[in-house]
């Protein structure tokens, strides 16, 4: 039986991805599409419901993204957000113009209309999360206003008969606080879907699907031991136990005791009879690295030296007949193969396949699921929990949240300083973790007096944000007694430390990561 699903049309919102996961948490399976896709492949989907999203255009200019009138007549419900609503109307016959007054942020906003549909469920006042230039200054014909705010006379707007219907918020978001009702509305009723896109069903249809693709063969996977190599891993394991084997890299740039937490997983002692090769290359990385300062110089030695010892020993065990990527569907949008989204990146995962294997296919099991879902799949495998949860964590590890030349002294350093953190905070009981939170190394010394005696040792930043997708983040407010603990137990349980910074700055302007 074919999988139902909802798309998302993307016109350039800095959301589509977060649209279409808000979808699949009504356990609805939902794809990103550019609004470049021809209708006649939306038709051949045969989608249950179709979502435009926001964009960073104004639609009546020339050139703006837009689609044709037919998209509007297959009879299949749409909702269209923020320039999504607005693309709407325009082309149904309305009109759209630059707004009296830029609504940005929190708003206030009426339900008019609706309630027994798109806003079931909702108060007549709630707020609502705005961001737009231009307005609807006109509804098409056959549409009603169902939702108004002070400055913004068609906040929502609908046609039931066609079960067309126009947002100018972004009910995707958190701050839209009945946003996730709104989705729901849509997407389990106006489009009728069963709800049934679930990770026990995901798992296993997998685990099917990969037998039989795989057949007899053998496969090889770089692990890597983040959250979607470990994943897959589990995956393939469960499915062709010992035609899979793992080859990981221990460049000595993870966490502390990360490489034995690995191996405890997939190794010998571990749940899963599969083939593990554990690569100690500690000291070969640290060799490369030496007298090496500038962050992306380090990025492309880590990376290089990966391909060459992973080569290494994908010679040793000869051909095999596929090679498995641990590719996740932000992987594919911000690749550029799926979606619009203004800001494209080339992606490890997809792509650019290493030439050095001797291999026949690549298979990507993990290719359809979000972070989340993917640590959804690895719970439904047995994966322990402090692997699922692992923090994200960049692919050359401590080599960035190092500043300047990477030693094993400072990997140390940075190790210890970073487990005590994250053992504090997970202690602390906080009502709310933060979305990622880790230690820094800089480059700073200072002098310091500890006992009698004076010091001239570096300074660790500390770093926690709150983010939603990690384009834009806050920093957490750890409560202050959480980070004077942390302040004290790292001052003076590891040594070359005399100081402690916590690193308030948001992104933007600054990133993520400290390098």
């Amino acid at each position: 039986m074919a999988r139902e699903k909802v798309i998302v049309i993307d016109f350039g919102g800095q959301y589509n991805q977060l649209v279409a996961r808000r979808v699949r948490e009504c356990n609805v399976y939902c794809e990103i599409y550019s609004y470049k896709t021809e209708i006649e492949k939306i038709k051949a989907m045969n989608p249950k419901g179709i979502i435009l999203t926001g964009g960073p255009n104004s639609c009546y200019e020339e050139g703006a993204p837009t689609y044709s009138k037919e998209l509007f007549e297959l009879g299949v419900p749409v909702l269209g957000l923020c320039y999504g609503a607005q693309l709407m109307m325009h082309v149904l016959g309305g009109k759209v113009e630059k707004a009296p007054v830029r609504e940005y942020g929190k708003t206030k906003t009426y339900i008019d209309g609706a309630k027994d549909s798109l806003f079931a469920g909702v108060e007549d006042e709630t707020i609502v999360w705005m961001s737009h230039f231009d307005y609807i200054s006109k509804i098409a014909p056959g549409f009603e206003v169902i939702a108004h705010t002070a400055d913004c006379p068609v906040a929502a707007a609908m046609n039931s008969e066609k079960n067309l219907y126009a947002i100018q918020f972004h009910p995707e978001v958190l701050h839209s606080v009945r946003g996730k009702e709104i989705l729901h509305n849509f997407v389990r009723n106006i489009c009728d879907t069963a709800g049934d896109w679930k990770m026990d069903s995901f798992v296993e249809n997998s685990i099917q699907e990969i037998r039989k693709k795989v057949g007899d063969g053998k496969v090889l996977l770089a692990l890597s031991g983040g959250v979607d190599s470990s994943v897959l891993a589990a995956l393939l394991a469960k499915a062709i136990g010992k035609q899979l084997t793992c080859v990981f890299v221990d460049h000595g740039l993870l966490r502390k005791n990360e490489g034995d937490e690995v191996e405890g997983v997939f190794g010998k002692s571990g749940t899963f009879d599969i083939n593990f090769i554990r690569v100690n290359a500690q000291e070969r990385y640290y060799a490369k690295l030496a007298g090496v300062t500038e962050p992306e110089r380090k990025r492309k030695i880590i990376g290089e030296e990966f391909i060459r010892v992973f080569e290494e020993e994908a010679k040793k065990i000869g051909a095999v007949d596929f090679l498995a990527q641990g590719t996740i569907y932000p992987d594919v949008v911000e690749s550029g193969l799926g979606g619009e989204s203004v800001v494209i990146k080339s992606h490890h995962n997809v792509g650019g396949l290493p030439d050095f294997v001797d291999f026949k296919e690549i298979i990507e099991p993990l290719r359809d699921l979000f972070k989340d879902e993917v640590r959804k799949a690895g719970l439904e495998l047995g994966l322990p929990d402090y692997l699922v949860y692992r923090q994200p964590f960049p692919g050359p590890g401590l080599g960035i949240r190092i500043i300047g030349e990477v030693t094993a002294e400072k990997v140390r350093i940075v190790q210890d300083a970073d487990f005590i953190y994250r053992e504090e905070v997970g202690k602390a009981g906080l009502a709310k973790l933060p979305d990622q939170y880790f230690a820094a190394l800089t480059n700073m010394r200072s002098v310091g007096v500890m006992g009698d005696e004076r010091t001239y040792d570096y300074a660790v930043a500390l770093r926690a944000v709150e983010t939603v997708d990690f384009m834009t983040a806050e920093a957490s407010e750890i409560p202050f007694e959480v980070l004077q603990r942390v302040m004290s137990r790292i001052i003076n349980e590891v040594k070359g430390v005399n100081r402690v910074f916590y690193d308030l700055t948001s992104k933007p302007p600054g990133t993520v990561e400290m390098e």
